[in-house]
């Protein structure tokens, strides 16, 4: 990333050219060097230009010790990515290792004109690109806030006369860390043939990602990775998106562009069509071999319109279905993924691998990774939290069954099923032993999966339909106003949330600030004595 100018030297500089600090017009060079500093990034491309090598040295720190994976959110607002970037600064004091997932699902179902649709690529290609344009806005202007801020202080203590107020704001100013973070923008199965897919990354890449997650499922019947019905392309037919996404990132100078190759095939169990197989072990076979076949017999006989291939030296049917998709044998789909994972790393120039899951187990995702990384050692991961899974009820099971399996318990000590999701459980042994191993699944899935970066796709759906109803059942109920405070403004006020003064949080000293850079003493501002956000000062 760039090193960024101090404040002495953009003032050293502007000294040279407007010797009195001020310009012809006026202008004090204070304001102009806060304005330079406030303009973070000049155009979304160069963000993504920035951010590239942020996830490189992340990748880079992760191969010397797993416990340093990174985390992201998914987000499907520019104002829910920078209230999570700036709980990350006020728990870390830093946004390193924090990034923002940009989930495909979320733009389906929230973000598009065509209404709330499910996760199958229906929605328009322009809705991803506008909302990682929108949040790196958001973003930005988290920056301008803050940093406006900063320069509020250095003028305080410059017409206070104090020296070290003064030199600490500067310092402050001098060490500012940007809100502004990697996003890794979910393109789907690329939203068409290869040269579409080209097309969209360019248009996401410009928009600021430095990251694109892309699946190996077919486009025009791409499915959410968690339903039924997948269907999956032929590696080679993947490989060339990834090259697709890798010829965008060049192409715009974004030399350190990541690309996840996400794998679907442990829960698809159909194909599109059937690869051209040149020789033995080529990629194309290898796919083939796992298609559930039938043997051609004189009580089998090859029909009118019926497919046949050869297979270890005799014509076999491939099972096809009534759609005209391709049937794969039952319980490949491990294979498949061994398979995908090692041909997307090593013929796909891939970066980081992503396996969708039916259920967060890390000893399943441990032992198809080890398989990976005997051809791949430093093979990485970015993993789906998904909220599509009970983790109450996975995680009590997997104790549950473990236990039993180890004599610790009898079966009959706890349910099998749905009756452990019961409250009277969480509490119990089983109970707490799942809520450790909840609270420390992405370390462990990072030290022992290779799993370098831990998302969540869906948190903000579900936050937001969780919070609003938990206000509107207090507020249009017995509760009402003690609802609100309640629930929503005396937590912003007693965590030191910087939206409960929202006018502040949407830029209105922003704005006060630039009137007084030009209108001086004659500036019409907002936050004078009778601004009801000073009621929020002391925070």
């Amino acid at each position: 990333m760039t090193q960024r100018k101090t404040y002495a030297e953009h003032r050293d500089a502007l000294l040279a050219r407007y010797p009195q600090g001020v310009t012809p017009g006026g202008v004090d060079v204070d304001d102009i060097i806060q304005l330079k500093l406030q303009n973070t990034f000049n155009t979304h491309l160069d963000i993504a230009r920035a951010m590239a090598p942020v996830m490189r040295a992340d990748m880079a720190e992760y191969d010397r010790d797993s416990s340093k994976f990174t985390q992201s959110l998914g987000c499907w607002s520019g104002f829910h990515a920078q209230q999570m970037i700036k709980a990350v600064k006020r728990l870390r004091g830093t946004t390193k290792g924090a990034y923002v997932y940009l989930s495909g699902w979320m733009v389906a179902g929230l973000r598009n004109r065509f209404g709330h649709l499910p996760d199958q690529s229906m929605h328009e290609k322009t809705s991803v690109v506008d909302l990682i344009e929108e949040i790196y806005v958001s973003l930005r202007q988290a920056d301008e806030v803050a940093i406006n801020d900063l320069f509020k202080a250095l003028s305080a203590a410059r017409k206070a006369g104090d020296q070290i107020a003064e030199q600490a704001a500067i310092k402050a100013i001098d060490n500012f860390e940007t809100h502004v973070v990697p996003i890794i923008a979910d393109i789907d199965a690329g939203f068409g043939n290869e040269h579409a897919t080209y097309l969209l990354a360019k248009e996401m890449i410009k928009a600021g990602a430095c990251c694109l997650q892309i699946e190996n499922q077919v486009s025009d019947a791409k499915q959410c990775g968690h339903q039924d019905g997948k269907v999956t392309v032929p590696r080679e037919d993947f490989i060339e998106k990834l090259r697709a996404c890798r010829l965008a990132f060049e192409e715009l100078g974004v030399d350190d562009g990541v690309i996840v190759a996400r794998t679907d095939s442990l829960g698809a169990g159909l194909t599109q069509k059937i690869p051209v197989s040149q020789e033995p072990g080529d990629l194309a076979s290898d796919y083939i071999k796992w298609l559930k076949t039938e043997p051609v017999t004189p009580e089998n006989p090859l029909k009118d319109g019926e497919l046949a291939i050869m297979k270890d030296g005799a014509f076999v049917k491939p099972v096809r279905m009534p759609n005209g998709l391709f049937a794969f044998q039952d319980g490949t789909g491990r294979q498949r993924v061994i398979e995908d994972c090692i041909a997307n790393l090593t013929q796909g120039g891939a970066d980081l691998l992503w396996i969708e899951t039916d259920t967060p187990n890390v000893d399943e995702i441990a032992s198809m990774v080890a398989e990976v990384r005997r051809v791949v050692p430093n093979a990485k991961l970015t993993y789906n939290n998904s909220p599509s899974f009970n983790w109450t009820l996975n995680l009590r099971k997997q104790v549950r069954d473990q236990w039993i399996a180890e004599g610790k318990i009898h079966k009959d000590s706890y349910p099998d099923g749905n009756a452990l999701m019961s409250a009277e459980y969480d509490k119990s042994d089983l109970g707490r032993e799942a809520d450790e191993r909840l609270a420390r699944f992405q370390v462990d899935i990072a030290a022992r999966a290779g799993v370098f970066h831990n998302l969540i796709t869906l948190p903000t759906f579900h936050l937001t339909a969780k919070s609003v109803d938990e206000l509107s059942r207090g507020y249009f109920g017995e509760d009402r106003m003690q609802a609100y405070v309640n629930t929503v403004q005396r937590e912003e006020i007693r965590r030191g949330v910087s939206a409960v003064k929202h006018q502040h949080e949407v830029g209105s000293d922003l704005g006060d600030t630039f009137k007084e850079m030009v209108a001086g003493e004659r500036a019409l501002k907002a936050g004078g004595h009778a601004n009801t956000m000073n009621q929020f000062a002391a925070e």
